[in-house]
């Protein structure tokens, strides 16, 4: 029996009806039409979901919709501010980290975390801050390249 529920997604305000099991990339894809948050595994095993809440990275396919209220959501729509990209997302681009994008946005959100709590620019702890999120295209150093770029910046 679905439920009424106030859910804050990237500074945005919705009731939105959801039964007790669905999970909140669900509820995100389905009925916000937010598109950022990818359907990969459904088991928190490939990061393609990962989405803030309270500033803090989470898998929103092992999540239920539910518990997510009262929390501020973030997903890469929100990371922009207005019409001009984030440093992460600006860094993708200039360094060709995008290969066919699926995982992108994922790793867009852990790589904003790693920033935002003061991550460096060594490449051990970037790959490590990213570990949890699969990329089947790339070899990953370009994904490196473009944290260490705003790591060494200070620009997020």
């Amino acid at each position: 029996m679905k439920q009424l529920i106030t859910l804050k997604v990237n500074n945005d305000q919705y009731e939105i009806a959801a039964n007790p099991w669905e999970t909140l990339l669900s509820v995100l894809r389905d009925q916000l039409g937010l598109n950022s948050p990818k359907r990969g595994c459904d088991a928190g095993g490939c990061g393609c979901c990962t989405v803030h809440i309270d500033g803090g990275a989470v898998y929103s396919c092992m999540m239920f919709a539910h518990s997510a209220q009262d929390c501020e959501i973030t997903t890469v729509e929100g990371i922009s501010k207005g019409k001009s990209l984030h440093p992460l997302q600006e860094a993708f681009i200039d360094k060709g980290a995008v290969q066919c994008g699926y995982c992108t946005s994922g790793i867009l959100m852990s790589a904003k975390q790693y920033i935002d709590e003061g991550g460096g620019s060594e490449e051990k702890q970037i790959r490590q801050s990213l570990s949890g999120n699969l990329c089947r295209c790339t070899g990953y150093q370009k994904i490196v390249d473009a944290v260490k770029s705003v790591a060494e910046n200070k620009i997020a």
